[in-house]
């Protein structure tokens, strides 16, 4: 299965489209089988949140190659577990595009595109529209609101979990986005916190059916309340990890993470809790706002 958005840069590779994929996910722990990237051709600090401001403030100046160093290395790690790996081509006026979480979303129902509440994102679910087009994929687009991908967390059959700070994500976006999710019966938990911390993902992420790793100073204590009545644990992580977004991995699947090279107490806990965990140094994209969750919109993973 494979698609073909266009050419691919950077040293990646572009795909065939003789297998057309159907974007399928309906757990964030299941088996990760094909994901969406885009190069960081154009990766550039945008001071829209407060890890990018502080970057900015102490001097960062993006290096391109790093950064694509850091993502083909993130490319490879995919790889070696048997993701498919497919390019969105980027863009100069996007510099966010590296970011493709937070502009689409597959769902049980196939593919959704975002509605991001920064202007300057916006472009990216035009693209993401004009490749599902070429892909010959229905998509449904949220016109309704502000909802951002990283604030969306499909954490398993029939439970459905998104964060509002109320600056990214807002209840009308939210309510469009989870409206096939409640009419099939799913359980929709919606998480309140402070907009410092940008997106639900910075501060929360699943690793397993079960099991999430979250920094718990910072989730709204009925929401972890809520969680856990579901029979999911968090694992604790400081409440200096949102700043750092070292609580921003990526579960492949059958107890296997990518976590971010700089976050070495969340690679420690995670191998101590019994998981895989390989760690990849993103930190060209952390400065901008970013980690690996971020990095990679999941299109399709299958249930054990």
């Amino acid at each position: 299965m494979k698609i073909d958005f266009g050419a691919a840069a950077g040293g990646t590779s572009a795909f065939s489209s003789r297998d057309i994929i159907a974007p399928h996910v309906a757990g964030e722990s299941d088996l990760l089988t094909d994901v969406l990237l885009c190069p960081p051709h154009h990766l550039a600090p945008v001071p829209c949140c407060a890890v990018t401001r502080h970057h900015l403030d102490q001097g960062h100046v993006t290096g391109t190659e790093e950064a694509l160093r850091q993502h083909g290395a993130l490319v490879e790690a995919l790889e070696r577990q048997g993701v498919r790996c497919h390019m969105l081509p980027p863009a100069a006026d996007l510099p966010d595009m590296c970011f493709t979480r937070d502009v689409g979303v597959a769902t049980p129902w196939g593919m959704v595109a975002l509605s991001p509440a920064m202007p300057h994102r916006r472009g990216e679910v035009d693209a993401l529209m004009r490749a599902c087009s070429r892909w010959g994929t229905p998509v449904r687009r949220i016109t309704e609101g502000t909802i951002e991908g990283g604030d969306i967390c499909i954490a398993r059959d029939g439970l459905l979990i998104v964060g509002m700070s109320g600056e990214r994500s807002s209840a009308a976006g939210i309510e469009a986005f989870a409206a096939p999710f409640r009419v099939a019966g799913w359980d929709v938990l919606i998480c309140p916190f402070d907009a410092d911390h940008l997106h639900l993902d910075t501060i929360f992420c699943m690793v397993d059916r079960d099991q999430a790793i979250g920094c718990i100073e910072l989730l709204n204590p009925r929401f972890v309340r809520a969680v856990e009545a579901r029979g999911i644990s968090i694992l604790p992580m400081p409440a200096s990890l949102a700043a750092s977004l070292g609580c921003n991995i990526l579960s492949l699947g059958r107890r296997r993470v990518l976590t971010s090279a700089s976050d070495t107490l969340v690679t420690s806990l995670l191998r101590e809790a019994g998981y895989s965990v390989e760690a990849i140094d993103i930190s060209e994209f952390a400065a901008c706002g970013g980690g690996i969750h971020c990095l990679t919109q999941p299109l399709r993973r299958i249930a054990a």
